[in-house]
């Protein structure tokens, strides 16, 4: 269902903040890695309530490609190769970053090559609720099981199955490429960084950072 999200991911530099546990923040990640350094993150694997797309990681070439970096993470996992540059020129993308999830969901649509294999979910309310929760486990469940992964828009600070704080005030947008416990972990993509370009979280970690916002799934 198409939903309608106002608020802005924002990533002014005022609006980033460092990761803690010594992991660099976004810009200076952006800054410090050259987009070119592509690799494959992790393998395709099914079974045993778990799957782990193969993607073909690249790192944001600044502040505030997030966005259009996430939805090409993402689309990788499909076998495409599509330059970032050319992405944000269709999602609006600017130095405020791109607007919301719903100007991500059309461009995988228009990628994947059907009109209808990606949906826009909003989780509106300022903390995820159980059924919002069991929603986004079952999108990411059905959404990598067809080979495609899930990109969303998250907002404040998480912390991950490592004990590793991830804090993006400002917003920000990451790719969910697997699961794990019948997606109950989930392996996240996120271009922010390339030393830490996979880590897994758990679910409810993952509803409550999208909370607010939304995200793109089949």
């Amino acid at each position: 269902m198409a939903t309608t999200l106002l608020r802005k991911t924002v990533l002014t530099a005022a609006g980033i903040a460092a990761t803690t546990g010594g992991i660099a923040g976004p810009a200076i990640a952006a800054h410090a890695t050259p987009t070119g350094n592509t690799t494959a993150a992790v393998a395709d694997r099914k079974g045993h309530g778990e799957r782990e797309l193969d993607v073909r990681y690249e790192a944001q070439p600044n502040f505030y490609f997030c966005g259009p970096a996430a939805a090409r993470n993402a689309l990788s996992v499909q076998g495409k190769n599509i330059d970032v540059h050319a992405m944000a020129r269709e999602m609006g993308t600017t130095e405020a970053g791109t607007n919301s999830i719903n100007d991500i969901t059309p461009v995988l649509n228009k990628e994947t090559g059907a009109s209808n294999a990606y949906k826009s979910v909003e989780i509106s309310t300022p903390k995820a609720d159980d059924k919002q929760t069991d929603a986004l486990r079952a999108d990411v469940v059905k959404t990598v099981d067809a080979g495609r992964a899930v990109v969303a828009n998250i907002a404040g600070t998480a912390t991950d199955t490592d004990g590793t704080t991830h804090s993006f005030e400002g917003g920000h947008y990451i790719s969910v490429i697997g699961y794990r416990d019948n997606g109950h972990t989930v392996t996240i993509a996120d271009s922010a960084n390339p030393n830490t370009a996979t880590y897994r979280m758990n679910i409810d970690n993952l509803a409550d950072w999208i909370a607010t916002r939304g995200y793109s799934t089949s």
